[in-house]
């Protein structure tokens, strides 16, 4: 009796301790139980690659998980679909427009030299392009819908000779797209006036953020490796001291101009180390860095769809789902009380703990529960209830035989052993395939299901026998009338 309520001790204790961890941990909730963003994207060829291959398909994916991480989305599931696509899961993400800004740039990082004879030019398309930003940050109207003039009146005259010059209205109205687009093509103005690339990302191995001192800005920081760390201190020492800047581009666009001074005219900026200052907000610095840690799409990405799940159709999956394990714990405990009388009531009880034991697990590993991975739970419970039932049928075999009940509760657990052993193999072999071979929400139902079929074997093997020992330690249970009707005994017992 004292060996039996040790054991007992011990399950008590996992329970109180599997509690403990459901109630310390939050549960991993998937894009279809806590609403989020769900990005199909394509894989686009261009004039060097004309296919898309398995072989490039995976190196986009690989660039695109490292700039997911970097995000910050917990639990993120990234797909590959056909030949060409991708689709992107981020629970919990509700701005998708900037994870899709974010992921689908190519984020090529170049530096390069401004062109010889060129400081006029540089000069006033700096000028224009400061004044647009202006235009477009302010974007003041007065009650007839004029352009109000800025607080430096040369500025204001300048702008609206440059909007005069590009056929552009003084009210704003529809005219921000177009000035958009003008803004672009100084951009490019300005982009040509560099020579072509002598530094490039390839050499860059980490890129961080931090904030400019004595100002609210921020700025990007970079750190090369040593062949990247002697170009640009070539680069630098090319042009330091004279009227041409160091231009740096991201995918075609001109991010920041800086120019190099007297100082380093004999070795350039050595160390390996530059930073990127371009009135940069917090969040505007941690793209770019999220982008340049992830590195540069080996292949451009066009973003083909942009769906959300609120947070609302989440939580009522999740009620659905709970009302639905719920529903079916109950139908599966009344069948097996009203079947196996005692022996029905143990395994209400060690269900119950494998229920518990399984939530523990899933916030531990964490477990990403989706509406699958949930099914996969609900199908393991058959499994635990299934080991059950042949343990019990037996045990019942054995009564009907004329043995004794220890006797016939012993034998119902040894010789139900294989097959319960067996039945659970098999089903662990189809979900290590479903894992291995599935993607996204086939995995999470293999994983659920895969944990649930492990912890069967515990609690029907354990579990079960502990509680039923422990309870054969007391007189007034120890009837095999409580096993089996005495209709079905051999003859009338009410004693083991």
């Amino acid at each position: 009796m004292a060996r039996q309520q040790g054991w007992f001790a011990l399950i008590l204790a996992l329970a109180i301790a599997a509690g403990s961890v459901v109630l310390s941990f939050p549960f991993q909730l998937g894009l279809d139980l806590q609403g989020g963003s769900q990005l199909t994207l394509e894989v686009q060829p261009t004039e060097q690659i004309k296919q898309v291959t398995n072989q490039e398909l995976e190196a986009v994916k690989a660039v695109l998980e490292r700039r997911v991480n970097g995000l910050g989305v917990a639990e993120s599931i990234l797909q590959t679909i056909g030949d060409s696509q991708l689709v992107l899961q981020l629970p919990g993400e509700q701005d998708p427009s900037r994870a899709a800004k974010v992921l689908g740039q190519t984020a090529l990082l170049e530096f390069r030299a401004q062109k010889r004879n060129t400081a006029e030019d540089m000069v006033a398309l700096k000028r224009m392009r400061s004044e647009i930003r202006a235009f477009l940050d302010y974007k003041l109207l007065s009650e007839d819908g004029d352009l109000i003039s800025f607080e430096n009146d040369q500025n204001s005259e300048q702008l609206l000779a440059a909007k005069n010059l590009l056929g552009i209205k003084n009210k704003i109205g529809n005219e921000l797209g177009p000035l958009q687009e003008i803004l672009e093509r100084v951009n490019i103005e300005i982009v040509d006036l560099f020579e072509p690339a002598y530094l490039t990302g390839k050499d860059l191995v980490t890129a961080g953020r931090q904030q400019e001192q004595n100002i609210s800005g921020w700025e990007v920081t970079l750190s090369f490796n040593q062949e990247g760390a002697d170009k640009f201190a070539e680069l630098t020492k090319s042009i330091a001291g004279t009227d041409r800047l160091l231009g740096i581009v991201l995918d075609g666009r001109s991010i920041s101009e800086a120019s190099v001074g007297d100082q380093f005219k004999t070795a350039g900026i050595t160390g390996g180390a530059a930073t990127i200052s371009g009135n940069f907000s917090a969040e505007t610095a941690r793209d770019l860095e999220v982008q340049l840690r992830g590195g540069s799409l080996p292949l451009p990405v066009e973003i083909l769809e942009v769906r959300s799940i609120g947070p609302s159709l989440g939580l009522e999956n999740i009620s659905r789902s709970l009302s639905a394990t719920l529903a079916g714990l109950a139908l599966v405990a009344l069948f097996i009380l009203l079947i196996y009388r005692l022996a029905g009531f143990v395994a209400v009880i060690a269900l119950s703990l494998y229920a518990l034991f399984n939530l523990a697990v899933y916030s531990l590993i964490p477990v990403t529960l989706t509406l699958p991975g949930i099914a996969g739970f609900i199908l393991s419970i058959g499994m635990a209830v299934d080991a059950n039932i042949l343990i019990f049928e037996r045990v019942k075999d054995e009564l009907r035989s004329g043995n004794t009940l220890i006797r016939s509760i012993e034998t119902g657990f040894s010789q139900a052993f294989s097959s319960i052993l067996d039945g659970h193999l098999t089903t662990l072999i189809s979900c290590t395939a479903l894992f291995s071979l599935g993607t996204g929400l086939v995995k999470g139902f293999a994983a659920t299901l895969g944990i649930g079929v492990v912890l069967s074997l515990f609690t029907a093997l354990n579990c079960t026998r502990v509680l039923l020992r422990f309870l054969m330690g007391y007189q007034i249970l120890r009837k095999p009338t409580n096993f089996l009707a005495s209709k079905y005994l051999p003859f009338p017992s009410d004693t083991n």
